[in-house]
């Protein structure tokens, strides 16, 4: 399983467990509620299914998860980040490999995945040549799977050649 951040719940709403939502570099339509999104508490990922989906918006949504029934519920996730699972079962047959011929926005096509203990990098072909990039899940800042692109937030000086 491969997490990413998706959003983050903004704030409260009602007295219900409805939850604002903001998402960042995904269409809501995008969204499956037969997937569960997770938050993180005591550093591992709790899954939650979302009931209801309303859009507030293009980047934003009235939210209601199973298990966040009241206000108080709806409190103590407010200002936690929202995670989906983006890599599929069946895409990830052959692990990040999986990721090849992908492309990184901005930067180039994934042209490899080289597997360093502790930290995964991607082979990716640049118009200069090519870069290594770390494959770590702080620079990543969103994956379309349709359009087959990783936004990523790379360090400066990292593609320098």
């Amino acid at each position: 399983m491969s997490l990413l951040q998706i959003g983050k719940v903004l704030k409260s709403n009602g007295t219900d467990g409805g939850l604002l939502m903001g998402f960042r570099d995904i269409d809501l339509e995008d969204i499956s509620l037969e997937e569960p999104v997770f938050i993180y508490f005591d550093g591992l990922p709790v899954p939650f299914f979302i009931e209801r989906l309303t859009p507030r918006g293009n980047d934003k949504a009235i939210v209601h998860l199973n298990d966040v029934k009241d206000l108080k519920d709806a409190e103590e996730i407010t200002g936690q980040a929202v995670f989906a699972d983006y890599l599929e079962e069946e895409d990830d047959e052959d692990g990040f490999e999986a990721l090849t011929g992908w492309t990184v926005a901005g930067v180039g096509t994934v042209t490899g995945f080289l597997d360093f203990p502790a930290n995964p990098c991607l082979e990716v072909m640049t118009d200069k040549g090519e870069v290594i990039i770390p494959l770590h899940e702080d620079l990543i800042k969103s994956m379309d799977q349709k359009r087959r692109v990783i936004s990523m937030d790379i360090p400066e000086g990292l593609l320098d050649l």
